[in-house]
């Protein structure tokens, strides 16, 4: 395969299965760059203030170790802000908020995966320089 990449924020979107996972893949292979995929439960905490501490993480490390980010079903962490009803909405808001700084900052590839584009929150879909369907 010999292509050129000229995004380094890409969300692929559609139906279940591998196609996702495995094109991500032989991209990083094409770049010759770890493709390091981010366990949500990992990052997303029930504490105020922590996602957004394993966030600043995750990207500080990726810049260093020039991995690709690849975000796998993708709609829990960037899927659409909500109105301000409660305090949870407000913390939730933060960490949207936080991650599009990291996003418009970060000098790295991004990847995202989603089964419906129309679950992610228009802010980041407008970050993203492609958008492929499966």
């Amino acid at each position: 395969m010999n292509f050129k990449i000229n995004s380094n924020r890409i969300l692929f979107h559609g139906p279940a299965g591998g196609e996702k996972k495995q094109t991500v893949a032989l991209l990083g292979k094409e770049l010759g760059r770890e493709v390091h995929q981010v366990e949500l439960s990992k990052v997303i905490s029930k504490y105020i203030g922590e996602t957004e501490k394993n966030l600043k993480r995750l990207f500080a490390e990726a810049e260093e170790k020039g991995w690709i980010l690849f975000f796998d079903e993708a709609d829990a962490l960037f899927g659409k802000r909500t109105e301000i009803k409660d305090a949870h909405d407000k913390y939730a808001n933060q960490e949207a908020s936080c991650l599009l700084q990291l996003m418009d900052t970060h000098k790295g590839m991004v990847i995202l995966a989603t089964k419906k584009k129309s679950n992610i929150d228009t802010a980041f879909v407008r970050r993203f320089n492609s958008v492929l369907k499966f």
